[in-house]
């Protein structure tokens, strides 16, 4: 494959990851808000309630949308999520020292927890990224 296409393909694909990634924002920052500003929930409560949702709707939408032409079928789907899910918790720890480290350096934005939330998310979107090319649902190399 040439250069060109392979760039071509990683390109598509964190295209769609984005995308998913996007979707999973708005989960985890839509639960958060409303957990927190709704529901006067502890904001790291709050948070960690948020981003096990968000986990599970991204496996979904990555294994359909995004990776479908890479999952190893013979990969049992409890064994590549619970892949998924420790590149998550990686990506969502990263994610989490940003939030911390917001939160704790401008208390101010307390009240707003989306701000420090779409900085971690960034951090995150690398790990979880390369992680989940390179692992979760790398297809098995057939021997020739």
């Amino acid at each position: 494959m040439k250069l060109g296409l392979v760039r071509s393909a990683i390109a598509s694909k964190l295209s769609l990851f984005i995308f998913v990634g996007g979707v999973g924002f708005a989960v985890d920052a839509g639960l958060l808000t409303l957990l927190a500003r709704g529901f006067e929930v502890n904001v790291y409560a709050a948070r960690l309630v948020s981003f096990t949702v968000a986990v599970a709707v991204t496996w979904l939408l990555n294994r359909t949308l995004v990776f479908h032409r890479e999952v190893d079928h013979a990969v049992r789907k409890r064994v590549e999520y619970g892949r998924y899910l420790l590149v998550q918790i990686c990506g969502g720890l990263a994610n989490l020292a940003v939030f911390v480290s917001i939160t704790q350096h401008y208390p101010q934005l307390q009240p707003y927890p989306v701000v420090p939330l779409f900085f971690g998310s960034l951090l995150g979107l690398v790990i979880n990224f390369g992680g989940s090319r390179y692992w979760v649902f790398k297809q098995r190399r057939v021997a020739r």
